[in-house]
């Protein structure tokens, strides 16, 4: 399903149940982070907030309403993605992987027939769009970002941030295209920090700027078809379009228009679009700190100052936003469906991976867990060297390797299997390479350690000699009987 708002995201929310409306004032000034805490951390992530009148720094009431928590449960996922079941994407995912080009009308119209419509993928170029219908400017001298109900979302933070930013740069030598999620302090009315750290594409593209000395031109969009901001959130490849992916998802193509004030193209029902430059002959600016996914403030650090040349946006548009901290939060699950979207892709390059999952204790990037169909000695240590060296899967600290009979969704199953196959010192490697630029615990930022654990069932040709022993169940023929005799 292809959404042409965040209104109309907003209105299926609310047509499934998944939706509060919170008609009273509350303040960006840490009330929305306290009342989006504590409905993240109820039971399933409870519902998706509606906050209809955000109190501005300035006590005013903004025209614009704040949703947070749309993408923070299963169900709210699966809305936001127009589909019954992840599963079904997954299944998608993995046909296309396995099929080849089709050089027939029979077997274009098998692809067809499994849910496969390619040609949506491709944007759709077109001349305005709903997020052109409010335009403006500084030279104006009208509203700026203090406009925008930018949520303040921890005591310590170095100011407001916009928290759940699409941002759409290009490579300067080829044109590729890339949508990145990078938090956005406010500084003032016409510029934000810009946090693409050492290792994102969009820092690529901006180093290639700074060496040429030229101004480099990004856009914001914010809102419109939720697909898009899942897709700038998922692991693509360096070069991979999300604008392929978020048409692939939606079933329908992005409508793409250019900008007001440079030559970038936006989804032309984004809510919001703030456009802009960075400019690579000024210095670097302090930036946060910020209470981040981590669940700890992230210090402050020299970035890029994103300079504002105009706002754009719909006449009824809603501020999406969103706020990290300990978790479980919404990231989470955006952190989950990328996992499980993206499976078919590991298991292409490793066959023998089963599952994996992201818990959420480990906020992304510090733990894995990863189930195998084990053959041959050491191949879990295959598993972990080849996860580290898939994009931001270097960043993981702790990789967890498990036999296929494990469910690696739980992590008390997992944590069991752990304790109970390991020799620490026979089971578990250790090794160097880069770190989540977020991560305080390493010594020298951006570099640090990973540990990886063997939890499969040893063979002899891993010097295990002694015989692994049987699991002790009970026959399930036994348990079916029980379960005749005297019902739950």
């Amino acid at each position: 399903m292809a959404y042409e708002s965040t209104a109309e995201f907003t209105q299926c929310l609310a047509a499934a149940g998944e939706l509060k409306r919170i008609a009273a004032p509350v303040k960006i000034d840490l009330e929305i982070t306290a009342l989006a805490d504590r409905e993240m951390k109820s039971p399933g992530g409870g519902k998706a907030l509606l906050i209809e009148q955000p109190q501005l720094a300035d006590g005013s009431i903004s025209k614009f309403p704040v949703l947070i928590n749309a993408f923070g449960s299963e169900r709210r996922m699966n809305i936001s993605l127009g589909v019954e079941r992840l599963d079904d994407l997954v299944d998608q995912i993995a046909f296309i992987l396995k099929a080849k080009p089709p050089t027939s009308l029979r077997e274009a119209w098998e692809l067809v027939r499994n849910g496969i419509d390619l040609i949506h993928t491709r944007p759709a170029h077109v001349r305005g769009g709903s997020c052109k219908e409010v335009i403006l400017r500084p030279e104006d001298g009208g509203p700026g970002l203090e406009s925008l109900p930018v949520l303040k979302c921890w005591p310590q933070d170095g100011g407001p941030f916009v928290t759940l930013p699409n941002v759409y740069t290009r490579d300067p030598d080829n044109g590729t295209r890339n949508i990145g999620m990078y938090r956005m302090q406010v500084y003032d009315r016409w510029t934000t920090g810009m946090h693409w750290q050492l290792h994102k594409v969009a820092a690529r593209h901006g180093k290639r700027y700074y060496e040429t000395g030229t101004r480099m031109p990004v856009a914001v969009a914010l809102g419109g078809d939720p697909a898009l901001t899942f897709a700038a959130t998922a692991p693509m490849p360096d070069g991979l379009d999300e604008i392929l992916l978020a048409g692939f998802l939606r079933k329908k193509s992005v409508p793409l228009v250019k900008c007001e004030t440079n030559d970038i193209e936006v989804p032309a029902n984004s809510d919001f679009v703030i456009e802009g430059y960075i400019d690579p002959t000024e210095p670097l600016r302090p930036e946060g700190p910020f209470g981040d996914h981590t669940g700890f403030y992230t210090p402050v650090d020299l970035y890029p100052a994103f300079h504002v040349t105009c706002i754009t946006h719909q006449k009824g548009a809603i501020y999406p936003a969103t706020i990290v901290g300990k978790p479980p939060m919404e990231d989470f699950y955006l952190g989950t469906a990328s996992v499980k979207i993206f499976l078919p892709v590991f298991k292409m390059n490793f066959p023998e991976i089963v599952d994996m999952a992201l818990p959420a204790e480990g906020v992304f990037h510090n733990l894995v867990f990863v189930s195998i169909k084990k053959q041959y000695p050491y191949q879990a240590y295959k598993i972990m060297h080849g996860l580290w060296g898939m994009g931001q899967m270097m960043f993981t600290k702790i990789i967890v390797v498990v036999d296929a009979g494990v469910d690696v969704h739980n992590t008390s199953d997992v944590l069991f299997h752990l304790c109970a196959n390991i020799d620490p010192q026979r089971d578990s490697l250790m090794t160097k390479g880069p770190c989540d630029a977020l991560d305080h615990a390493p010594t020298v930022p951006n570099i640090g350690s990973h540990i990886g654990f063997d939890a499969t069932r040893k063979l002899a040709g891993e010097g295990h000699t002694r015989g692994w022993p049987d699991a002790c169940t009970l026959p399930a023929e036994l348990l079916a009987e029980v379960e005749r005799k005297f019902p739950r």
